[in-house]
């Protein structure tokens, strides 16, 4: 069984601000005591599509819900 994780609104934008600055994605995961390579890239997406507003979800599926 798959536990989701809820990610506090900071720690996303945290993520976002780090790879901005260009530190690698693995390093964030580690930092950030992220699991999921692929949630980091759904952040950056929306990130860059202009819709941060996913963000506030309490837990994001990688879809919008």
């Amino acid at each position: 069984m798959i536990t989701r994780v809820n990610y506090l609104l900071e720690v996303k934008i945290r993520t976002i601000e780090l790879r901005l600055v260009g530190i690698p994605v693995k390093e964030v995961l580690k930092q950030l005591n992220i699991r999921n390579k692929t949630q980091l890239k759904t952040w950056m997406r929306w990130y860059h599509g202009g819709e941060m507003h996913w963000l506030e979800q309490p837990v994001s599926y990688g879809k919008r819900p």
